[in-house]
């Protein structure tokens, strides 16, 4: 499998980490007015679509934080969006479960290259054996086909029901061979966590990502997007409008792959931490390892709005790591119903952005492609 030379993503995080004091003294006057116009872009499009709710999150190491907010929490409804409003994250909640295991790889926690079997004992007797490793589970690439048993997600049956089931699936390539994207078997990574730690993956989200960072609005599970009134309500279209759906929980059932709940004000914080900010939380090795370019996605390079711009493309650990028109970005989509997300990082650039939508609306894959566009453009002069 073709990987990108690893050396160069440790200088990047090295170079992102020594370049911050200087970039945080020289501060870029023009860039506020370049993200008030483009908050107006986005804003005036997303209300030609009829967005019911939207929050805009654009973090620059030369700027202040930016954040946008749009639209309301529900359709009918009198209260708005704000930089505290929850929404779902969707697969974008895959950043935080890799983020998670390249800190606890880096602090010696967990092995990222020991076999499965070795944290969960039901793999051994499996087709996989001891050739399923845990970084195969963060970057796609068990050999499973793709979104195995993802259907089951979205039926009553419990996540270890599912997992059962998974282990009587035969591979369609050996582990670290091809590139299959997953929910059920990424999610496992909350049993190797349990296993190797004896603290669950919720508790070392708290303690070791959410807490020290003061992501106050950020929560994991059903129970807390619901806690008070300050969420943003599911949106799917009907033939004239957007109508509210009733927030499911299935999804909830694969927590690192698809649980968590954010706001805006919480995503500019995760933005800085990707950017560096927080070394203390998110060390220069874990940001290297969470980042190396383990799978390659060669049909990602097709996507039709990317078409032309992206000339390489693969999967870290819970993100995706992309060079576009030669810059290098650090991606990641969400779409649940009702809502989608996208997480976009520059680490050469020293810039965030984040966009989450209280709507299942395809117009986010072009505001997003804007403002990638914007930036590389406003950058390179």
């Amino acid at each position: 499998m073709k990987y990108l030379n690893y050396s160069i993503y440790y200088l990047l995080a090295f170079c992102i980490l020594i370049t911050h004091s200087e970039v945080a003294a020289n501060v870029d006057p023009d860039w506020p007015a370049f993200v008030k116009k483009y908050g107006r872009y986005a804003e005036k499009k997303l209300k030609r679509k009829g967005i019911p709710g939207a929050a805009l999150s654009i973090v620059n190491m030369q700027s202040s934080d930016y954040i946008h907010t749009m639209g309301f929490t529900k359709v009918g409804s009198s209260q708005r969006v704000n930089q505290h409003t929850r929404f779902r994250l969707a697969s974008v909640s895959k950043t935080f479960a890799g983020s998670l295991a390249a800190k606890l790889a880096s602090e010696g926690e967990i092995d990222l290259y020991q076999p499965i079997s070795d944290y969960i004992p039901e793999f051994a007797n499996t087709d996989y054996k001891d050739n399923l490793k845990v970084y195969h589970i963060l970057s796609h690439s068990s050999g499973l086909v793709p979104n195995a048993y993802d259907n089951l997600i979205e039926s009553r049956m419990s996540y270890p029901d599912i997992v059962e089931k998974l282990l009587t699936v035969a591979p369609i390539c050996d582990p670290g061979q091809c590139y299959g994207y997953q929910n059920v078997m990424f999610s496992l990574i909350d049993d190797v966590i349990l296993r190797s730690t004896h603290k669950s993956y919720s508790q070392w989200l708290n303690d070791a990502i959410f807490t020290p960072l003061k992501m106050h609005d950020t929560s994991l599970g059903y129970d807390a997007m619901v806690q008070d009134k300050n969420y943003a309500f599911p949106h799917v279209r009907g033939k004239k409008r957007w109508y509210s759906a009733k927030l499911k929980k299935n999804y909830y059932k694969v927590a690192p792959a698809a649980g968590i709940n954010a706001s805006a004000a919480d995503m500019a914080i995760w933005l800085k931490a990707q950017l560096g900010q927080y070394p203390n939380v998110l060390s220069l090795d874990a940001l290297a390892v969470q980042t190396r370019p383990y799978t390659h996605t060669k049909k990602e390079q097709y996507r039709r709005v990317w078409k032309g711009h992206l000339s390489e493309a693969f999967y870290g650990l819970g993100w995706r790591v992309y060079n576009y028109d030669d810059e290098t970005l650090y991606y990641h989509s969400g779409w649940v119903q009702g809502y989608r997300t996208d997480l976009v990082v520059f680490p050469h650039l020293n810039v965030g952005f984040s966009l989450i939508i209280n709507a299942e609306t395809g117009v986010i894959n072009e505001l997003t492609t804007e403002f990638i566009n914007r930036v590389l453009k406003y950058k390179r002069g």
